[in-house]
């Protein structure tokens, strides 16, 4: 497959082995039936993501992700602008480790654009199930250690 994985950072936060990020993004990909990825994944504070948000989609809140999807067929390419403060406040909020609410938002943007949506209760239950399947290949082929600072 070929596959392009990018971190931009925006904030303090990083991601301190990008290249188990990027093997688990392919992976999640490929199990999806995606053929190729493009993908760069932006880390921001709460004030830049909510610029976006209002900027391009017009919504005046504050959201843990926004998804700019340019994908076709089955090539994946997109642009994922992440909150570092709202992944923070989640995983608090849903007694998650750090790490594993970043895992959930980061795959909910690539399913995204693998042609899963939140729009209705049963769409956001198989939205979850694809997520908690991909943080779960994430675990078994990193064995939890925590990469992210």
């Amino acid at each position: 497959m070929q596959a392009t994985v990018e971190f931009m950072y925006h904030t303090d936060f990083s991601i301190t082995d990008e290249e188990s990020f990027t093997s688990w993004l392919i992976a999640c990909a490929q199990k999806h039936n995606a053929s190729s990825i493009n993908l760069v994944f932006a880390f921001m504070d709460d004030a830049s993501l909510h610029a976006l948000n209002l900027k391009h989609l017009k919504h005046d809140t504050l959201t843990d992700i926004i998804t700019f999807d340019d994908t076709v067929g089955t090539d994946v390419v997109a642009n994922i602008a992440i909150s570092i403060d709202r992944i923070k406040d989640n995983s608090t909020t849903y007694s998650q480790s750090f790490q594993d609410e970043l895992l959930r938002v980061m795959s909910h943007g690539l399913l995204h654009c693998l042609g899963f949506n939140d729009k209705t209760e049963e769409a956001q239950q198989e939205m979850r199930a694809a997520e908690d399947s991909c943080m779960k290949l994430f675990h078994v082929e990193h064995k939890t250690t925590n990469h992210v600072s």
